[in-house]
């Protein structure tokens, strides 16, 4: 009986899939921008990303933690008080991000500059 793989891409050494694969679900780009901007706790995130469930955002929080993207740290308070913020791995997709942002702004958004970068 040959076993068959579930997902080819974590077995991928291409670094563009393997990237796209961490990054390509819905709402993770937006959770990385915004944590981009200083540590945010889970009602913060929320309200910021209009239309996101509870249950989407946990499980986005939770994927980025096992990827060594994000942090999570509980404070012993009453009520407990958890804050996420971006490791080092985590703030070098920012530039993923900007980079995104640049392009989106020169080809796709209306009524936005035209210029083409040299």
């Amino acid at each position: 009986m040959e076993l068959t793989r579930t997902n080819p891409v974590e077995d991928t050494v291409c670094p563009v899939a393997r990237t796209a694969q961490i990054i390509s679900g819905k709402w993770t780009i937006l959770v990385i921008r915004d944590l981009a901007a200083g540590v945010k706790r889970f009602n913060q995130l929320e309200r910021s990303l209009h239309g996101i469930s509870p249950k989407t955002l946990s499980e986005r929080l939770r994927s980025l933690e096992e990827e060594g993207i994000i942090q999570r740290q509980t404070f012993a308070e009453v009520p407990p008080r958890v804050e996420y913020s971006l490791t080092e791995k985590g703030r070098d997709l920012v530039y993923v991000i900007e980079s995104m942002r640049h392009y989106g702004k020169q080809w796709l958004c209306k009524g936005e500059t035209t210029e083409h970068i040299s």
